[in-house]
């Protein structure tokens, strides 16, 4: 095959990687920001390098002395993680049920101005803090125990389910919601007809994950006395008793890949 033409291939255009950019100036001058604002943390943040260099000896002690993992508490340990459990599928299930209200309230094609004002509300107030602060919130109220654990759960699964269900409501195409309004049905029918199989797969894939992050969270949440295997664990730190400590989180990443697994087999399921 012969070659193109010298003046032919000066034509052809070159590629070229398309830049966010286009301006090198201006790409120069961002890195220089983003130099300059982590150098200006650095030295904002009082950094102090002794006590890191103290740190370091500390954690190699504290590793050290996890090896081998105490095997001797296993009932203790056992009765931890299916607190653990019990309370991501209580929190789960009373989760999915609350979410569903609350996210029709916060839909705005589909309820009055007042009541969406009202739903959106309770969604932004109730993701707005991290479930560790809402924890603290419940063990003040009702004590050290799995009760705040459950309501902590409850709260965060219900405001981010809600959310989902919330958004999807809102992207479904006008057309369809107007079409079975036009047929004269009400608001119950319309949700039976129109809202429900057509946010329920995306729905239950969502609780499915929600159930999946619940058995992570229901491990946290017990650092701060909410119950579950974290209240063992924080109490295990507390006493230096780091053997098993080791065998806690040994059962705490076990029991996430088991919840990953079985989040993963329901989801292909419901495909």
């Amino acid at each position: 095959m012969s070659s193109l033409p010298a003046a032919r291939t000066a034509e052809l255009p070159t590629w070229e990687r398309d830049k966010i950019i286009k301006s090198p100036g201006t790409r120069y001058f961002l890195l220089a920001l983003i130099v300059f604002y982590l150098i200006l943390t650095a030295f904002t943040l009082e950094i102090d390098w002794g006590r890191i260099a103290s740190g370091i000896p500390r954690a190699g002690r504290m590793f050290s002395g996890m090896i081998p993992p105490d095997l001797s508490r296993l009932q203790l340990m056992l009765n931890g993680v299916l607190e653990s459990v019990q309370m991501a599928l209580a929190a789960s299930l009373f989760g999915m049920i609350l979410a569903v209200p609350i996210g029709i309230c916060g839909a705005s094609n589909l309820v009055p101005r007042p009541v969406y004002f009202v739903g959106r509300s309770i969604i932004i107030l109730t993701r707005t803090f991290h479930e560790i602060i809402i924890a603290i919130f419940f063990v003040k109220i009702f004590g050290f125990g799995p009760l705040a654990g459950v309501l902590t759960l409850i709260v965060a699964g219900t405001s981010f389910i809600a959310k989902m269900v919330a958004e999807d409501i809102e992207n479904l195409p006008p057309g369809h919601l107007d079409a079975i309004r036009a047929t004269g049905a009400g608001f119950f029918k319309l949700l039976l007809y129109c809202v429900a199989p057509q946010i329920l797969p995306r729905y239950l894939g969502v609780s499915i994950y929600r159930l999946d992050a619940n058995i992570r969270h229901s491990t946290v949440v017990g650092i701060v006395g909410a119950g579950g295997i974290g209240q063992t664990l924080a109490a295990t730190f507390s006493r230096y008793d780091y053997n098993f400590s080791c065998t806690i989180l040994i059962a705490i990443v076990a029991l996430v890949f088991f919840g990953e697994i079985v989040s993963s087999w329901i989801r292909s399921y419901l495909r």
